[in-house]
């Protein structure tokens, strides 16, 4: 007996020593990390690996300040890395630098790839029409509304056009009171704000490929002005002075708090309002439209890509696949906040079935009236367009420039 249970310690440890010797270490590079975004995906790696014992996922999750300084430096040196999460903002210096690995073959033979939302297909192929990523989250804008403080002020509708937002903007502010109406962005990609009210009002942005480049510019275009003097006539009718100064804190307060109960956000606000305010405090509808029906909406996203260089490049693709199936994707965004990458999702899910993310759904289905467009990531006038835009805002706002004298450096900067 003896005998019998040496040998059969001898076997299960020659076989786990087999396994252990067999077995592929993924090193995986988070760059959205945050201390829940993190132990939620140690949370996820753990199911993968008690499934796939052969493969191992080491996840690296510097913090964010430098986490796309870090990935940039690990793969211009050819760090060990198998999978790394590819931003918006990042993927097209990546590919130009040989760094991603072109996945076309891989979604060939992947069955997610046919129920991948358009937008998250835009995202996938959004550098030389080839898919270098699998996209992980999508980020786009809708209207958050306090249907109980407009109702207040006998206001029973949501507005669906910018002007009919000013208009009740005007009718329930009054500073004396301290109610206002619009929860302004003024500090932090600002720019995203005015760019979604003003370019509404241009019907030419919707043939090209960007909001403006260093191609095209309508900041000296009349009616982009017209949609700059609406924004502004926004910020004079329904919005705190120091509203100057809100960043995405001071939004998301003056929203629960009543005093601005128009609130424009991506979906990650959801889960922080629904905490601080309660789920059926508010609703959420699609973004407003301009005068030509439609407004222009640009869209954030985050993806897995392969390293060009990596060793472990079927394991890898496992692991992302399994990540981001349209049920794994679907619970890692629930909990993180952004919205699926899967149509599915939206007809499976509860938490996404929920009132709050029908209009994201909607903007999404709708891309006649919901025209998404890019930004020049790319170009090398876009890593200092965010400050002097914040800039010349405030200038413009306090009254220290002129409109005309504001959009003609802007269209200056971006030609010259």
């Amino acid at each position: 007996m003896k005998k019998r249970y040496l040998l059969t310690l001898v076997l299960v440890f020659v076989l786990s020593f087999n396994m252990m010797a067999g077995a592929v270490t993924l090193n995986f590079l988070e760059v959205m990390t945050s201390p829940e975004r993190t132990n939620l995906l140690k949370e996820m790696i753990a199911e993968f690996e008690a499934a796939n014992p052969n493969i191992e996922v080491n996840l690296i999750s510097p913090p964010y300040e430098q986490a796309d300084q870090k990935a940039t430096m690990m793969l211009n040196t050819n760090q060990k890395l198998d999978v790394v999460e590819v931003r918006d903002y990042t993927i097209k210096q990546f590919v130009n630098n040989g760094k991603l690995l072109d996945l076309t073959d891989y979604y060939a033979n992947w069955e997610g790839d046919q129920t991948l939302s358009n937008v998250a297909k835009t995202a996938s192929t959004i550098v030389e029409n080839t898919p270098y990523i699998v996209p992980q989250s999508i980020f786009i804008k809708a209207l958050f509304v306090r249907d109980d403080i407009l109702a207040e002020h006998g206001i029973n509708y949501a507005p669906k056009t910018f002007s009919e937002l000013i208009e009740i903007s005007r009718q329930i502010t009054d500073p004396k009171n301290n109610q206002y109406a619009f929860a302004w962005r003024g500090k932090g990609s600002e720019h995203k704000f005015s760019d979604l009210f003003a370019s509404a009002y241009v019907k030419e942005i919707k043939d090209g490929e960007f909001i403006y480049s260093e191609d095209e510019t309508f900041f000296t275009d009349e009616n982009y002005k017209l949609g700059m003097e609406a924004y502004i006539d926004l910020f004079d009718k329904g919005v705190p002075n120091d509203g100057v100064n809100w960043g995405f804190n001071e939004q998301v307060n003056g929203f629960v708090s009543g005093v601005t109960p128009f609130l424009i956000q991506d979906p990650d606000a959801v889960p922080l309002i629904d905490k601080m305010l309660g789920a059926d405090k508010y609703s959420v509808v699609p973004v407003p439209v301009g005068p030509y029906g439609h407004s222009y909406l640009d869209f954030g996203f985050i993806g897995l890509g392969i390293p060009s260089y990596s060793e472990n490049k079927e394991e890898a693709w496992k692991f992302m696949t399994w990540l981001l199936s349209a049920e794994k994707n679907g619970y890692f965004n629930q909990n993180y906040g952004a919205l699926p990458v899967h149509t599915t999702t939206f007809e499976e899910n509860e938490y996404f079935q929920g009132e709050h993310y029908k209009a994201f759904n909607y903007e999404m289905n709708n891309t006649d009236k919901f025209i998404f467009k890019e930004y020049p990531l790319a170009s090398s006038k876009w890593p200092g367009w965010s400050q002097i835009h914040e800039s010349d805002m405030q200038s413009l706002l306090l009254g220290n420039k002129e409109l005309d004298e504001v959009l003609e450096d802007w269209d200056a900067y971006w030609t010259e």
